[in-house]
């Protein structure tokens, strides 16, 4: 055998080394990737599974909150906040001793629900929904569960509203609830501190948007408002403020909690 000959022999027994290792790699990678796939489902499945047990065995049934919920499935599944969270926002308000509540996007009326239950028997709550089907669906509710005395729902663009209320000099609120259209949250904050009062607690809704808060590359018009709303927060020197992750039957999101000062 020849140099030449004997060099291009292990020239292509190099290259099918190769090729085995990169298929090898490949197959590998795949795998590992299906496995992650399922392992990421098989947690989500977990942590919603704990969400319904918990919900189970410390949320007491509620055919006036079943209602509401159900009646918003014929639009989406996506709007409402899980019965944790709303057990969440009722013991804050309780907690605050709220007795004016206002909230940003009613939706169909569950999570206004579960905010006037904290209300004393003089409380009120102010409800602002921008979708004419769905403040239609929520005042149905909100006069099937009994409270029309306490909860008033304005429909409208929810800016315009505001300013409605600073204008008609409406009397500060002792908890904002804002789960509205993302884009506009930065707006909804700097109104709604002209509407709050020391104390006053601010709730901000579905900030993390799947993890997607921190991508800073984002174009997604929802994930951009809320990274705003967050930065604002963060330059107003007359609130304290927080974000917290959650996980579980809603999937990744989390809320932002503050505190007027």
């Amino acid at each position: 055998m020849d140099y030449d000959t004997f060099v291009s022999g292990v020239l292509c027994f190099c290259t099918l080394l190769g090729l085995v290792e990169w298929r090898s790699n490949f197959l590998l990678g795949g795998v590992a990737q299906a496995t992650a796939s399922q392992e990421g489902n098989s947690k989500m499945e977990k942590w919603s599974a704990n969400d319904l047990y918990i919900s189970k065995q410390l949320i007491p049934d509620d055919d006036v909150l079943s209602t509401a919920l159900n009646s918003g499935k014929q639009y989406t599944t996506d709007y409402e906040i899980s019965s944790t969270q709303g057990q969440l926002l009722y013991l804050l308000a309780k907690t605050k001793n709220a007795n004016r509540i206002l909230e940003v996007g009613t939706f169909c009326g569950y999570n206004t629900i579960w905010l006037e239950q904290a209300l004393p028997e003089d409380g009120k709550l102010i409800s602002i929904e921008y979708e004419k089907a769905y403040a239609k669906t929520a005042q149905a509710n909100i006069e099937n569960a009994g409270l029309s005395d306490k909860v008033t729902i304005l429909q409208g663009n929810a800016v315009d509203v505001l300013k409605t209320l600073i204008h008609n000099n409406e009397s500060p609120f002792d908890m904002i609830f804002i789960d509205a259209d993302k884009p506009s949250y930065p707006e909804y904050l700097k109104l709604s501190l002209q509407l709050s009062k020391s104390g006053t607690i601010i709730y901000g809704d579905n900030v993390v948007r799947d993890g997607e808060l921190c991508n800073v590359n984002s174009t997604d018009e929802k994930v951009k408002g809320v990274q705003k709303f967050i930065q604002e927060m963060g330059k107003i020197k007359t609130i304290e403020s927080t974000t917290i992750q959650t996980i579980g039957i809603k999937r990744y999101d989390g809320f932002t909690l503050s505190i007027v000062k």
